[in-house]
Parts: structure tokens; C-alpha cells; sequence
């Protein structure tokens, strides 16, 4: 791993790696002012754990400590072996929390100040050019007193390391990476949340939008896996929870009313068309070519039912 350092990518930035114990989530989310932060320093495998690269970024470290971790040393093992590799390890902030929820961290001696980091029980967070001391220490208190899914705990982190002063050159990119717990043979159904904001002036509260749109999309996955399993109330529920939590999406209540349409509840479903077709006329046009597709019923009386319903 030594090399000149003017080869190196900058990922000057805060992040936070965690396992959450109750659910054996692992996540990985980070905020900087370089593009694409999330493309250099994020890594994770389900079942496997995360990792963190940054300051003068060896991407290896990610893909090598996955490795590594993936055939059972401990992230606490794991971590040190790269860094003895490593010339340029007091260039070098990382940090990585494996399956188990074991942790390790190193901030390197030449990471420009301010630079730290904070372990806790199952996640580190750290930072470096940072405009305060502060940032680390108030990341810890704020993913430690933080509620709900893991993904929502480690933003609160990124949210009060930006209000402790964030990055002293300012803000422009962040991402969020959640994997499940569970090593398999398909690790790619494992990505439970991979989101970047490239570039923001506010990425931070971007990519919390961004959270939020991911859910009801979750919920639009769950109804469908209903709806294949014959589970048609529950499916309907799934369809209306993804429309309530992103009301400014039309694509989300369109598909619930075509649910509707489909199981002959017209009734229902007929408002829902009428918002539907008001925002943008081109759904309309789809519903003409979904029949043979097998995504509607061939049945041209209940098409012309919906269509009528064109304003």
C-alpha cells in the first residue's frame, strides 16, 4: 500500500460506521465538501460488516478489510494488519465495525487538525478537517441518544456534526450505505439502503429527503410482495402508507389505483386517476399499454372506465 501521497484522492469529511444490536444492521454514512464522497470512502457487505476511508483515502482499505472480515477476523484484527501495510497510515482515517459489532478506528498523526474520532458500543464516529473539536464528541452524543432504524440514527450524527460546525471548507456531498446482517449467496438483495447526494449546497438535508423517498418506495416493494401472496388488504396498505409518505410523487398513487382498477374496486380507485391524470396526462397514455405487458387485466371495457376519467 506505499506510494507517493499526490496520488491519493482528498476525502477530507465526518462519518459515522454502526451495527445496530437489535437487528444486525450495519450502516455507513459520511458527509464532506469533495464530490461524490460516497463513491470514495463508503463500504459495506451484508453479513460482513462496514468501513469508512477517509482523510488521504487508500480506497483499499475497503474492499481489503471486507476481505478480510468476510472470512472471520474481527474488524479489531482486520484494521491494524492494513495499516502496517501502509506507509502512509498517519495520512489516513479509518474506521470499520464488523457482523458482530466489534470496532476498530485510527486517525493518523498527520490528519489535518481538527481531526479525531469517538468508539462507542458498536459504531466510531470520526472527522478530520474539521472546523471544531466539537464535531466528533457531538456525532457520539447524537447517534447514542438517537431512536428508530439505523439509518435514521446515524443521519442525526451527520445533522449535529454539521450544527458543531462540520467541515471547515463547507458542505457539498454525503451518501448513506445500510446492509443487512445476514451473509447469503445473493449479497446484493443484503443493500438495505444505498443513497448519495453528489452534489448540494445541502447535502445532509438532502439526503434525508432522500431517506424519506426511499421509505415509501420500500412500502410500494412490500405491497407488491402482499399482492403476490394473496395478502390484498395488506397490499392496499402498503400501496396508501407509500403515497402519504411521498404526496408530491404521482408515479406512487398511480400503481395503487391501477391496483384498485385491477381487483375491480373502481370506486376507489377513481379519485385516485382523476389527481393522477391532473399532474401528468401521460400516465393515461401508459395505462393504454399496460395489458400487454400482463401489468392489467385485458379487459377494454375497465380501460375505457379509466381513461374516461381524463380531464
Amino acid at each position: 500500500m506505499a506510494a507517493k501521497l499526490n496520488r491519493f484522492p482528498f476525502a477530507h469529511t465526518f462519518s459515522i460506521v454502526a451495527r445496530d444490536p437489535s437487528t444486525g444492521e450495519m450502516g455507513v454514512a459520511v458527509q464532506s465538501h469533495w464530490f461524490s464522497v460516497g463513491s470514495v470512502v463508503a463500504w459495506g457487505e451484508p453479513g460482513v460488516g462496514v468501513v469508512a476511508t477517509q482523510s488521504m483515502v487508500e480506497k483499499s482499505y475497503g474492499p481489503q478489510g471486507l476481505k478480510l472480515m468476510r472470512i472471520g477476523i474481527s474488524a479489531s484484527a482486520t484494521l491494524p494488519a492494513l495499516l502496517q501495510a501502509d506507509d502512509n497510515r498517519e495520512v489516513r482515517q479509518v474506521a470499520m465495525v464488523d457482523c458482530q459489532g466489534r470496532v476498530a478506528v485510527h486517525t493518523g498523526l498527520r490528519c489535518i487538525a481538527c481531526a479525531g474520532h469517538v468508539q462507542g458500543d458498536g459504531f466510531s464516529v470520526q472527522a478530520n478537517m474539521m472546523l471544531k473539536d466539537t464535531v466528533w464528541p457531538a456525532m457520539a452524543e447524537a447517534y447514542s441518544g438517537a431512536a428508530g432504524a439505523l439509518a435514521e440514527r446515524m443521519l442525526a450524527a451527520l445533522e449535529a456534526a454539521q450544527a458543531a460546525g462540520g467541515d471547515i471548507r463547507g458542505q457539498q456531498s454525503a451518501s448513506i450505505l445500510v446492509v443487512n446482517g445476514t451473509a447469503s449467496a445473493r449479497p446484493w438483495e443484503g443493500i438495505l439502503v444505498d443513497l448519495r447526494v453528489e452534489d448540494h449546497p445541502q447535502p445532509v438535508p438532502e439526503l434525508k429527503r432522500l431517506l424519506g423517498v426511499h421509505r415509501a418506495y420500500a412500502w410500494v416493494n412490500q405491497g407488491d410482495a402482499f399482492l403476490a401472496e394473496g395478502q390484498v388488504e395488506q397490499a392496499l396498505h402498503a400501496y396508501r402508507s407509500a403515497a402519504e409518505m411521498a404526496p408530491d410523487m404521482d408515479e406512487l398513487p398511480f400503481w395503487h389505483a391501477l391496483t384498485l382498477a385491477d381487483l375491480d374496486r373502481m370506486d376507489e380507485a377513481a379519485s385516485i386517476f382523476k389527481a393522477v391524470f391532473r399532474v401528468n396526462p401521460n400516465w393515461a397514455e401508459l395505462v393504454k399499454r399496460l395489458p400487454a405487458a400482463g401489468l392489467l387485466r385485458d379487459d377494454p371495457e375497465l380501460l375505457q372506465r379509466i381513461l374516461a376519467l381524463r380531464e
